[in-house]
This record gives structure tokens, C-alpha cells and sequence, in this order.
């Protein structure tokens, strides 16, 4: 497995969700039931799709059908893992990404982040929701272990066929928020509020971007999560709520959080396209009140 694969295509989920291994080994994620009866209701019934996460392969389907897709990502291992899309263009195979993982260099321009899950707490669940065109994707783990390996490199990837389908329902869902990613800041249509809601996130910048939402312990600061993402020393100033893995613009990306009042910080650990630094080293990480 080449380093410099991982590290340019999303570097970002591998050091954002390691940040709260420590303090997520409770499972406080609601049913998956529950939490989607309580997010606004869709245009139509969206595709229902689960993938189970362990050390270090998916459980999930090999073919789903295209349109509005609620993705429910069930983390059975010991370790954090996350769903990341990869949209395999130019009518590129599975085996054609499986081998350009192999070679030097960054990641070939067929290769597109296209969103997904970011991880829930070890035995809990995370759910998102985007429209899913047809064609040839790659679910990916790019999230480290405690040795700082990426799982992909362990094999944890698997290939997603989207068929077409003649009644498929292609329009978005009705957020509550929605949140704008910058280069290299957040916009929010409104402030979060404590309670269940789904958040919109749309890409307006160039390069790809991420948001990964933690709920900060008592006393902790966004910056506590930028320096202990880069240190991983002593515990994690916090925990997700939420979130999604690098896509790139043009596509918007959903998923539920279930907010308490409280401080929370917005991060995007996305490698900068020009020199390589994650995007917070740039001034992408915000902290905001809830409630």
C-alpha cells in the first residue's frame, strides 16, 4: 500500500476519528429506527442500506439501487471504522482502484470522494443520507488503528455497484440546517439547536473537504482536538455526533445528530490539495454553543 494514497485522498478520516477512541467506547446512538422517524421527512422513501464494520472488512451489499440512499453504518469491531465512498469514474472497475492503491503517487482523478459515514462509537450506529448515481464506487476505510496503519491498507475496502433504476427517487431530503464547507471555513444557515435534526452539508470549494462534529469534554477547546489528533496523547478532548467523510463539490451530503447543549467544535482533517497540510492547520475548525 502506497503512503502517499491514503494521505492525499483523505489523510482527514484516519486522525479525526482517532481523536475520540478513548471516550466513545459507550454506545449512545439512538436506534436506527427512531433516529430516522425523528429526521424530517424525505420526498419519498429513501433506499435503506446497512454496512457492518469490523477488524477490518465491510458486511454489506455488493449492488444497490440508484437515488436517495439512508446509509446505516453498524461498527461491530473493536476499533473505529467509517464508510467512505470513493466514485470510480471513466468507467473504472473495482480492481482497476484495488490496483491503483498499489502504486506511487497521488490518487488517480477517476478516484472521487464522494461522502459516506463517519464513524459511530465502537457497537453503536451512524446514519447518512445522499443521493447515490449509477455506477462503479469503492467503500473504503481510510481510519488508523492504534499502530497508525490505515485500514485500507489492511484490505478493509470492498467494491459497490449503484444500478439504475427507472423509479428511482433523485431528490433530496428537507434538512433542518445546512452547513456550507469553505476553503476554509463552516457556514451554517442557521446555529445547531439541542434535539435530533438533520444537517445538509454542501461543498462550495474546489477541493474536497470533511466535517467531523465532536461534543467536547468539560474544559476542552477545538484546538485540544487539532493537537491531540497530530499528538494522540493522553485522553481525547472529545466525542463525534456526527458527520461525513471527504466529497467534493457539487454534492450534497446529510446525516442525523442528536445534540446536547453544550460546547462543540467543527474540524476538517481533509489533506490542503497544495501543500498537504490538514485543512485545520489552514483555519478550518470552528467552535460553536449548542443551546
Amino acid at each position: 500500500m502506497d503512503e502517499k494514497f491514503t494521505s492525499h485522498l483523505v489523510r482527514a478520516a484516519a486522525a479525526a476519528t482517532m481523536l475520540v477512541s478513548a471516550a466513545c467506547a459507550k454506545n449512545d446512538a439512538p436506534p436506527a429506527d427512531t433516529l430516522a422517524s425523528a429526521s424530517p421527512a424525505a420526498a419519498a422513501t429513501p433506499n435503506m442500506v446497512t454496512f457492518t464494520a469490523k477488524e477490518f472488512s465491510f458486511e454489506g451489499p455488493d449492488t444497490i439501487s440508484a437515488g436517495l440512499t439512508m446509509f446505516h453504518l453498524n461498527a461491530a469491531g473493536q476499533e473505529l471504522h467509517h464508510v467512505q465512498l470513493i466514485k470510480l469514474e471513466e468507467g473504472k472497475t473495482f480492481a482497476d482502484f484495488q490496483a491503483s492503491t498499489k502504486a506511487p503517487g497521488p490518487p488517480p482523478a477517476w478516484a472521487v470522494p464522494y461522502g459516506g459515514v463517519n464513524p459511530p462509537a465502537p457497537g453503536g450506529m451512524a446514519i447518512a443520507t445522499q443521493v447515490m448515481e449509477p455506477g462503479n464506487y469503492a467503500v473504503v476505510c481510510f481510519v488508523e488503528g492504534p499502530d497508525r496503519v490505515p485500514h485500507i491498507a489492511k484490505g478493509m475496502m470492498k467494491g459497490l455497484t449503484v444500478a439504475a433504476s427507472p423509479n428511482a427517487n433523485m431528490a433530496e431530503p428537507t434538512a433542518d440546517v445546512t452547513m456550507t464547507l469553505n476553503d476554509y471555513s463552516f457556514t451554517m444557515s442557521k446555529p445547531l439547536a439541542p434535539g435530533r435534526q438533520m444537517i445538509k452539508v454542501e461543498n462550495a470549494a474546489a477541493q474536497p473537504h470533511e466535517i467531523v462534529l465532536v461534543q467536547l469534554a468539560p474544559g476542552k477547546t477545538v484546538q485540544d482536538v487539532a493537537k491531540w489528533a497530530s499528538e494522540m496523547k493522553g485522553p481525547p478532548p472529545g466525542k463525534p455526533v456526527g458527520g461525513i467523510p471527504a466529497f467534493v463539490k457539487g454534492k450534497n451530503t446529510y446525516f442525523d445528530a442528536s445534540l446536547e447543549p453544550g460546547e462543540y467544535g467543527m474540524i476538517c482533517f481533509v489533506p490542503d490539495s497544495k501543500d498537504g497540510k490538514p485543512h485545520f492547520a489552514h483555519g478550518m475548525m470552528q467552535q460553536i454553543k449548542v443551546g
